[in-house]
């Protein structure tokens, strides 16, 4: 399984803004790059009425959507684990999953002042990183901080601590 760094912070600092700018930062990189959310409520993915949420509604315990350009699939599981989650996302290199704050993995914890004073994580032994807003002096972490810009240097950490050295570029020519 690929490395799983988790994104983690109190609602509306900027998690999935962060998230957002570490994917191209990664794929320059060359990595392929798969990412997963923790939803707090219900997900409802299809509308009623359509195919495959009839398929769903009937029992089926897995639906696939295949379309030119992507596929769907939706598997009927209570509280499904990060691992199994990321299991289903195919070949990626690392994987960013933002929330599963109880996750036994790398967290990067976003903190901006306005919300919250310190970091939620400061004492945990996961803290990676710290990305944000407030002055680097006055925190005593372990972790490295990062300003909320600084995304190439988080993108050489997450690289040099956790991902395997990228390949060349694949030209579609095969081996």
């Amino acid at each position: 399984m690929p490395p799983i760094i988790t994104i983690v912070g109190y609602s509306n600092v900027g998690k999935t803004t962060l998230i957002e700018k570490l994917v191209p930062a990664l794929k320059r990189h060359g990595y392929r790059v798969g990412t997963v959310k923790h939803a707090c409520h219900h997900v409802d993915i299809d509308h009623p009425g359509k195919d495959s949420w009839r398929h769903e509604k009937a029992g089926a315990d897995g639906v696939a959507v295949v379309a030119a350009d992507k596929i769907a699939v939706v598997h009927r599981r209570p509280h499904p684990s990060l691992e199994a989650a990321a299991g289903l996302l195919g070949p990626v290199d690392v994987i960013l999953a933002e929330g599963f704050k109880s996750a036994d993995r790398p967290k990067i914890e976003v903190l901006r002042q306005a919300v919250h004073p310190t970091p939620l994580f400061a004492g945990d032994p996961n803290l990676a990183a710290l990305v944000t807003d407030r002055p680097a002096d006055g925190l005593s972490l372990a972790a490295p901080v990062f300003g909320l810009e600084e995304i190439e240097a988080l993108a050489q950490l997450i690289i040099a601590r956790w991902v395997r050295p990228a390949g060349p570029p694949c030209d579609g020519r095969g081996a």
